[in-house]
C-alpha cells in the first residue's frame, strides 16, 4: 500500500484497529492526569460495544462525574493530548521495486532507445454509464495523452459516455460479455492496462491467464460493495471465496484506492500491492446527484442543525474528541436556550460509526452527562444515508484531530453540499481550506477557539452572511479539489511501473502535464447528457459479484482437474490403463500375445492421442498450417478447420477437445520455462521438425501467429484458396509465401529497412548479435566486415512467423536455425539467466533474442535463393518480393546452401556423439544425426545381440550344472481288484 501524498506516513496494525499511545512529557502532574483521563475514556469506549445498556449508562456517568465535570471550566489540558496524532501508516515502498536501473550498457554493449512509436495503454470499464469514475478517467486520460500516451478504451457494456470518448478522440471497443465468449483482445499490444471498478474484475481474471500474466495492470477500485462481501465471507467461514478474490488481487501490479480508509476495508485481499491516489469527483457528483433527485422536497427549518463528523478510521481517541467537541458547543447551546423563543434551538447530529454498533447509546449518555437535554444530540450512522444528513444541516464541524494522508471525504462532501465547515488546522485540511475564506479553522491544541468561532459565525440563531459566503466559496473549491494530485498521481505511477521496448518512446514527466488539465475535472463534457444522474448501483454490483464468485468458485473446483482437461496425453494414459485392465479381465490368446500388444501400445502411446478426425481430414491435403500458442488467453484466436492445427507450447493451457499437438512432449527442452520463453514461437518449429514424419504428412507446411488473427490480419478463405491453388499448380516452385509484412507492422511506423528495424526492436544491437552468432556458427576467428545484405528497396519482408514453405525446405531451415539459435544461446545464456538482462532489451526481458528469431527466416530464404511471395491476407493477391534479378551479387549462397549446412550439422552431431559437453542447447532442439552413427548403431546392435545370446547360453549352462535331488520314495500303483473294492465301499457309505 502506498500513496503519492507527501503527508506524514500512516502506520496500521495487523487488525486495522487504531490506537494512539501517550507521549512522554515532563510537565508535571496535570499531564499525567490528562493521560490517565484519555486512557480511561479509551478503555471505557472499547468496552461499550459489549456492555448492557444499563452498564453503559453507569460507566459513562461515573466517567464524567469523576473527570469532565471537574474541569469543564478549563480546557487548557487539551493541548497536551495527542488525539491519535501519532497513529501512523507506513505503507511499503511499492514504487521502489519498480524503479528502473540507470545503466545504459550491458557488458560492453550500449543500449539505444529509438522511440519511433508512443506507449500504448488500454483503459477498461465495466460500462459506459455516467458516473464520477468516468469523469475521473476522462480527465486522467486527457492528461496522459498530452504527455505522450496512446490510449484505447474498452467497455463490457455500452452507454451514453460512448459519445464522449469518441468526440474527444479515443478509440473505443465494446467487448462481448456473454458467458461463452472470450474477450477477443490481444492485451500484449498494450504496455499497460488500467481497469476501473470492481465490476470489471472479469478483465482482471482474463489477465491472469497466459500469455497475459506479466502485463502491467492497474486496478482502480472505488466501490465498497466487494469489501462488504469479503467481510460477510470471513464471518460466515467462506474462506475459499476470500482466497479466490485474494488471487485476483494478487495478479494486479498495483491496486489503486482513492483514500487510505478503503485500503483498510479491503485488507483481506492485501498482498502488498495497494496504493492510494487521492482525488476524485465522487463526492461532488454524489452531492449534485442527491440534490438533483431531492430538490422537489424542500424543508422549512427553524432550528440550527450542526453535524459533527470525523475520520473514517476507528481509533480509540475518536470518541473522546467527539465528547470534547460537544463540550465546546455547549456554551452555544446555552446561548440558544437563553432566548425565550422556543421555536428556534440548536440541534446536534453526531455522524459517525455504523448502524451495527452501540454508539448511539454512548452518544446519548455522553450528551446527558454534558447536560444536553434529551433529543438535542442525536447519533446517525454514516451508512444510514449520510447524504441526507449533510443536505439537512446548516453547519458541519470536523471533530477528528488525526493527521491523515488525504482530505477527509466526509468533509469534502459537506463542502460539496454547500455547507459551512469548521475544522481543526490539520496539515491536509489547511492545504485546501483557507481560514475565513472557504471555511473556518481552529487550532487542535486549543479547542476553546471552536467555541469562539461558533459565536462568530452564528448570528441571531442562524448563520452569518460571512459564513454563508465561505460556504459558497467552499462549494466551488470542493468541486475540483485534488484534481492535480489525482492526475499527476496516475502519471507518476505509470512512469514508475511501465517498462517500454526500445522502439517505444518514454512518456514525458507528470510535472509536464499542462496546468489547464489539472485544475478541474472535465465536468463540461458530461453536462449535455440528459438524466446523467443515476441512482444507486448497489443492486447491479451485487448481481455482478454473485456471478463472478460463482465463476471463481467453479474455477477453484476445476483447478485440480486442470491437467485432465488440458492434457490429452494424460487422458490417453488413463484410457490405456483401462484398456490393459480389460485385457487382464478378459485375456485373449496367450500371455505372450498380451505382453506383445502392451509393448506395442507403449511405443505408440505418445502419437495415438494425436490421431483423430482432424488428422484424417488433413490426409491428402497439400498443406497444414500450425498455430503455436501458449496459454488459455489465446484460445479465441485459434482456428479449428482442417487446414489449421494448434500447437501448444506448454502442456498446461491446452484446448480440451482439440487435436492440438503437445510441443513439450515432442521436444522436452520446451518443458524448461527459460527456453520456452526465450525461443518463443520459434520453439514450435523445432518441435514439429523433430521426427516430423510421425506428425506431419503434408508436402507443405505453414505457421500463423495467433496475434495476427487477433489483429484481424490472418488469412481469409479467399487467401487460403489462393495459396492452395498456387501450391497445387507449382506456380512459384520452392518458395516462401507470407502474409504479415514488415512495412505495415505497428512496430515500424517509419517503414524502416530490414536491419534498421531489427536494431530498433532490439535496443540497437541486432546486427551485432547476428554477426556474433554467424562467427560462432561458421567458426570465424576475425570480425565480419559485413552482414548478409538485406536490400533496401520497395519490397518488404516477413514478420510475426506467418508463412508457408515446402516441408523439405522447412527442414533445411530448421537445420540452419538450430545452429543459429545455439550460437545465440552461447552468447546470452550465462548473463541472461543470472540477472535477467541481455543487450537486446532495455529492461529485464525473458524473451531476449526471440525478436531476432522472428526475422531470421528472411535471411535464410533470401540467401538460400528461394522465392519470396507476399499474399494479401484479405484478397489473396500475390506479389513476388526481391526477385532473383535484383539479388545478383547480393546473396551469400555458399554460406546458406544445403551441402554447407548439412556438413556443419554432421560435424556438430559427431562432436556431441563423442564429447558430450555438460550444457549444450543444440542437441536438445532436434535429432542428432551423422553418417558415422550408422556403423555405431550397427555395432551396438551386434553387441546387444551377442550379449543376449551369451546370457542365454549361460542360463542353459547353469541349468545343466544344477544339482538334482534324488527320489525320496517310489509310488506303487495298486492292483485293479483293490481299486474296484475301494470304490464299492465308498459308494456304499454314501448311500447310507
Amino acid at each position: 500500500m502506498g500513496s503519492l501524498e507527501s503527508a506524514t506516513p500512516l502506520k496500521r496494525d495487523h487488525r486495522f484497529v487504531f490506537s494512539s499511545s501517550g507521549r512522554n512529557y515532563n510537565i508535571g502532574g496535570l499531564l499525567g492526569f490528562c493521560q490517565r483521563l484519555r486512557s480511561r475514556f479509551a478503555r471505557l469506549c472499547s468496552y461499550c460495544l459489549v456492555l448492557e445498556e444499563k452498564e453503559i449508562n453507569r460507566r459513562i456517568t461515573t466517567f464524567f462525574r469523576e473527570n469532565l465535570q471537574g474541569i469543564s471550566g478549563e480546557l487548557a489540558f487539551l493541548k497536551e493530548l495527542d488525539f491519535g496524532e501519532d497513529i501512523k501508516f507506513e505503507p511499503p515502498k511499492i514504487l521502489a521495486k519498480f524503479q528502473k536501473e540507470g545503466n545504459v550498457t550491458i557488458g560492453s554493449r550500449e543500449l539505444v532507445r529509438f522511440g519511433y512509436r508512443k506507449p500504448k495503454l488500454a483503459l477498461v470499464f465495466a460500462d459506459l454509464s455516467v458516473d464520477p469514475y468516468q469523469i475521473l478517467m476522462v480527465t486522467v486520460a486527457s492528461a496522459l495523452r498530452e504527455i505522450g500516451y496512446e490510449i484505447e478504451v474498452f467497455s463490457l457494456e455500452d452507454g451514453p459516455v460512448h459519445v464522449i470518448w469518441r468526440d474527444i478522440g479515443f478509440p473505443l471497443n465494446i467487448l462481448a460479455t456473454d458467458e461463452n465468449a472470450k474477450l477477443g483482445v490481444d492485451w500484449l499490444n498494450y504496455h499497460g492496462v488500467l481497469v476501473n471498478s470492481v465490476e470489471a474484475a472479469g478483465v482482471v481474471t482474463c489477465l491472469m491467464q497466459e500469455p497475459f500474466k506479466n502485463i502491467p495492470l492497474i486496478w482502480t477500485i472505488h466501490e465498497q460493495t466487494l469489501a462488504s462481501r469479503l467481510r460477510q465471507h470471513n464471518s460466515s467461514g467462506e474462506i475459499e471465496l476470500v482466497d479466490n478474490w485474494r488471487k485476483v488481487f494478487s495478479r494486479t501490479t498495483v491496486v489503486v484506492f482513492p483514500n487510505i480508509f478503503m485500503t483498510m476495508t479491503y485488507s483481506a485481499c492485501d498482498t502488498g500491492n495497494y496504493f492510494v491516489i487521492p482525488g476524485s469527483p465522487a463526492e461532488a457528483w454524489e452531492a449534485d446527484s442527491f440534490m438533483a433527485l431531492h430538490n422537489d422536497n424542500p424543508r422549512l427549518k427553524t432550528d440550527l442543525f450542526v453535524a459533527v463528523v470525523g475520520s473514517q478510521l476507528l481509533y480509540k481517541g475518536l470518541w473522546l474528541e467527539h465528547a470534547l467537541v460537544l463540550q465546546a458547543l455547549y456554551p452555544v447551546f446555552v446561548d440558544f436556550s437563553s432566548v425565550t423563543n422556543l421555536n428556534s434551538s440548536l440541534k446536534i447530529i453526531i455522524l459517525a460509526g455504523d448502524s451495527a454498533s452501540n454508539y448511539t447509546r454512548v452518544v446519548e449518555t455522553i450528551a446527558l452527562n454534558l447536560r444536553y437535554p434529551n433529543g438535542t444530540v442525536k447519533h446517525v450512522a454514516v451508512d444510514d444515508n449520510a447524504e441526507n444528513v449533510l443536505n439537512t444541516v446548516d453547519l458541519v464541524i470536523y471533530g477528528s484531530f488525526l493527521e491523515e494522508q488525504s482530505f477527509p471525504a466526509i468533509l469534502l462532501k459537506a463542502m460539496c453540499f454547500g455547507k459551512t465547515i469548521v475544522a481543526p488546522d490539520l496539515s491536509m485540511i489547511r492545504k485546501y481550506v483557507d481560514d475565513r475564506v472557504n471555511g473556518y479553522l481552529f487550532p487542535k491544541e486549543n479547542i476553546k477557539v471552536l467555541t469562539q468561532i461558533m459565536f462568530q459565525i452564528v448570528s441571531n440563531r442562524k448563520l452569518s452572511l460571512l459564513a454563508l459566503n465561505a460556504a459558497s466559496i467552499g462549494k466551488r473549491t470542493a468541486k475540483n479539489l485534488m484534481v492535480s494530485e489525482s492526475v499527476e498521481g496516475y502519471a507518476s505511477l505509470l512512469e514508475n511501473i511501465l517498462a517500454f521496448p526500445s522502439e517505444v518512446a518514454t512518456s514525458r514527466a507528470a510535472t509536464e502535464i499542462p496546468t489547464k488539465l489539472k485544475v478541474e475535472w472535465q465536468w463540461h463534457l458530461f453536462e449535455a447528457i440528459a438524466n446523467r444522474y443515476s441512482r444507486n448501483k448497489t443492486l447491479k454490483s451485487d448481481n455482478f459479484l454473485d456471478k463472478i464468485e460463482k465463476e471463481l468458485n467453479h474455477t477453484h473446483k476445476e483447478s485440480n482437474m486442470d491437467l485432465i482437461a488440458t492434457n490429452d496425453t494424460f487422458l490417453y494414459s488413463i484410457w490405456e490403463d483401462q484398456k490393459l485392465k480389460d485385457r487382464t479381465d478378459q485375456p485373449r490368446g496367450t500371455w505372450e500375445d498380451v505382453y506383445r500388444n502392451v509393448r506395442r501400445a507403449d511405443r505408440t502411446k505418445n502419437e495415438l492421442h494425436e490421431r483423430d478426425e482432424g488428422e484424417l481430414e488433413r490426409t491428402g491435403q497439400p498443406l497444414c498450417i500450425y498455430e503455436p500458442y501458449f496459454g488459455e488467453g489465446t484460445w479465441s484466436f485459434l482456428h479449428r478447420s482442417s487446414l489449421y492445427r494448434g500447437l501448444g507450447l506448454s502442456t498446461k493451457g491446452r484446448r480440451a477437445g482439440a487435436d492440438d499437438i503437445d510441443a513439450p512432449s515432442r521436444l522436452p527442452v520446451l518443458n524448461i520455462p527459460y527456453y520456452r520463453d526465450v525461443l518463443g514461437e520459434h520453439g514450435a518449429f523445432f518441435a514439429i521438425a523433430n521426427r516430423i514424419d510421425r506428425i506431419h504428412k503434408n508436402a507443405w507446411i505453414g505457421f500463423q501467429s495467433w496475434r495476427v488473427t487477433a489483429r484481424k490480419e490472418s488469412l481469409s478463405k479467399t487467401a487460403e484458396r489462393s495459396i492452395l491453388d498456387a501450391i497445387e499448380a507449382r506456380k512459384h516452385g520452392d518458395s516462401l509465401y507470407f502474409w504479415a509484412r514488415l512495412d505495415k507492422d505497428p512496430r515500424n511506423p517509419m517503414e524502416q529497412d530490414f536491419w534498421s528495424f531489427c536494431d530498433a526492436i532490439n535496443a540497437g544491437n541486432c546486427q551485432f548479435a547476428f554477426s556474433e552468432a554467424l562467427k560462432k556458427m561458421y567458426g570465424i576467428k576475425h570480425d565480419l566486415s559485413s552482414l548478409p545484405p538485406m536490400p533496401t528497396d520497395e519490397d518488404t519482408w516477413s514478420v510475426m512467423h506467418c508463412w508457408v514453405l515446402p516441408t523439405r525446405s522447412f527442414l533445411e531451415y530448421v537445420m540452419f536455425s538450430r545452429m543459429f539459435v545455439d550460437a545465440l544461446d552461447f552468447q546470452f545464456y550465462d548473463v541472461h539467466r543470472k540477472i535477467g538482462h541481455c543487450y537486446l532489451s532495455l529492461s529485464k526481458d525473458k524473451h531476449c533474442y526471440s525478436r531476432v528469431l522472428e526475422l531470421l527466416v528472411n535471411v535464410w530464404v533470401y540467401h538460400s535463393a528461394r522465392r519470396m511471395v507476399y499474399v494479401d491476407p484479405e484478397t489473396g493477391l500475390m506479389q513476388e518480393q526481391h526477385k532473383f534479378k535484383s539479388r545478383r551479387g547480393q546473396m551469400w549462397v555458399k554460406w546458406f546452401q544445403f551441402s554447407t549446412l548439412k556438413s556443419m550439422d554432421e560435424d556438430l552431431a559427431e562432436e556431441w556423439d563423442s564429447d558430450h559437453p555438460k550444457r549444450w542447447l543444440w542437441p536438445t532442439t532436434g535429432e542428432v544425426f551423422w553418417q558415422g552413427i550408422y556403423e555405431k548403431e550397427k555395432n551396438q546392435r551386434i553387441h546387444e545381440k551377442e550379449r543376449r545370446k551369451q546370457k542365454s547360453r549361460d542360463k542353459i549352462k547353469r541349468i545343466r550344472k544344477r544339482a538334482r535331488q534324488k527320489t525320496i520314495g517310489k509310488y506303487v500303483k495298486p492292483l485293479p481288484e483293490e481299486m474296484e473294492s475301494n470304490s464299492t465301499a465308498i459308494a456304499a457309505r454314501l448311500l447310507r
